[in-house]
């Protein structure tokens, strides 16, 4: 076995990701909360709950366990119907508390990267049209102005918004997410206005904070047809690279949408990014199937010999990062990995999905892709959206009903990449030695 390590560079950004919805529990003034209490909506009939109790000051001991473990940058998100939890009106009392955690997160040593839009509305916005609404982007504004005053003390890197391809296409296009919408129409109204109020929020926090770097965090899907002789499986995964990867991040770039029918302009989200941030988790084989229209009429699937998650949500292709962060070089931004983690209960894959992952973004700084930090998905096990908590992605794992965490080895495995900032052999052959020939041949 050929004994060597693989160094990262030096400041990398080595952290977890985390949010608000995910794991402060009872964020009841919220659209997702209340998709939570209609029959149906969560796998097992699920609610959040309590979540990981960060709202009850668990937060503390999450984040002491990260910093104790190497970790020296930390993703979170706000949750807007907090801070402002009617129209016009803000919770001053709850600023405060976010302003504790940022403060808590540098004090720890670590930089906090900070998510406005992680997924949730406030009930009153959409009872006000959400964003389907022409205001969309006006009411969005005060409230990015408002919590980046109070935390630009302790935070000057901001992600606007989560992932607004999968909001818009989860939400709106194959409703799984609220509002449970399958309306193509009202999916490119949300696009539009997701866009338009990235735009807004980049300009006003840069407004307010001369310093700030704000992005977006990206969902990619690496997306191969199920058959290269299909002429129509081509077709379907190009078409779903153009709309689910290529639509938004290009939009933001040049100010145009470009639809599938037509163009939209918004010229006020040309080059609106400071650095682009980066969501992988997966490779993805496309078909074409006419009998599933609630699904675009595409059926995704998973090669044969693909290892799998707990609940074949994911599938382990580590090779799928170096083509995300090709894909995102292209933009000629510095790029973070905003999120890239694996549900695994039982922690016998994800040693070999982080360092499978990690390996390739090793090759992409090899190829001088300027790769400037990596948050894993995720610190603790959380409420996964719609799965509920069928899906544990979690470092620590979480017993929902005591609250007490328990360390995975992977939290271990982790701790030494980051103390290292970097890769050797002996580490993946005490975690992970299958990976030894195909890591470091020799």
């Amino acid at each position: 076995m050929a004994q060597a390590t693989y160094h990262f560079p030096r400041g990398f950004l080595w952290g977890t990701a985390t949010a608000s919805h995910q794991v402060e529990g009872k964020n009841t003034n919220n659209n997702w909360w209340r998709w939570e209490q209609e029959p149906g909506r969560i796998k097992d009939g699920a609610s959040s709950g309590l979540a990981c109790d960060w709202w009850g000051g668990r937060w503390r001991e999450d984040l002491d366990r990260a910093a104790e473990h190497g970790q020296n940058a930390h993703r979170l998100s706000i949750e807007w119907s907090r801070v402002q939890p009617a129209a016009g009106r803000w919770d001053e009392d709850a600023l405060d508390y976010y302003r504790q955690i940022v403060r808590g997160v540098v004090e720890r040593g670590m930089t906090p990267l900070v998510t406005l839009h992680h997924f949730s509305d406030p009930l009153w916005f959409t009872e006000m049209g959400g964003w389907t609404g022409e205001d969309a982007s006006a009411l969005f504004e005060p409230y990015v102005a408002k919590v980046v005053t109070a935390l630009k003390e302790y935070v000057s890197l901001w992600v606007t918004i989560n992932e607004p391809n999968v909001f818009a296409v989860s939400g709106y296009l194959f409703g799984d997410f609220p509002p449970g919408l399958t309306n193509p129409a009202k999916a490119r109204r949300v696009v539009i206005n997701l866009v338009r109020a990235h735009a807004a929020a980049y300009h006003t926090i840069h407004d307010i904070q001369t310093t700030a770097r704000v992005g977006l965090a990206h969902n990619y899907h690496c997306m191969k047809p199920r058959s290269s002789s299909s002429l129509l499986d081509r077709w379907a995964a190009s078409m779903g690279r153009h709309i689910f990867n290529h639509l938004i991040p290009v939009g933001c770039s040049s100010g145009v949408l470009r639809f599938p029918v037509w163009h939209t302009r918004i010229p006020q989200a040309r080059n609106t990014q400071d650095f682009f941030g980066l969501n992988y988790y997966t490779r993805e084989l496309i078909s074409l199937d006419l009998l599933k229209p609630g699904q675009a009429f595409v059926r995704r699937s998973y090669h044969e010999d693909d290892q799998l998650s707990d609940t074949g949500f994911i599938a382990n292709v580590p090779e799928g990062m170096f083509e995300a962060l090709k894909w995102a070089e292209s933009f000629r931004l510095p790029i973070i990995i905003t999120e890239n983690g694996i549900e695994n209960a039982r922690d016998d894959l994800r040693p070999r999905y982080i360092l499978g992952h990690l390996h390739q973004v090793w090759r992409a700084l090899n190829f001088n892709y300027p790769v400037k930090g990596y948050f894993h998905w995720t610190l603790v096990d959380n409420f996964e959206w719609e799965r509920g908590w069928t899906q544990r992605f979690g470092l620590w794992e979480l017993d929902i009903e005591t609250q007490a965490r328990s360390k995975r080895a992977s939290a271990d495995l982790y701790a030494e990449i980051c103390n290292q900032n970097a890769i050797s052999s002996s580490l993946v052959a005490k975690y992970a030695p299958e990976l030894l020939k195909s890591m470091f041949p020799g």
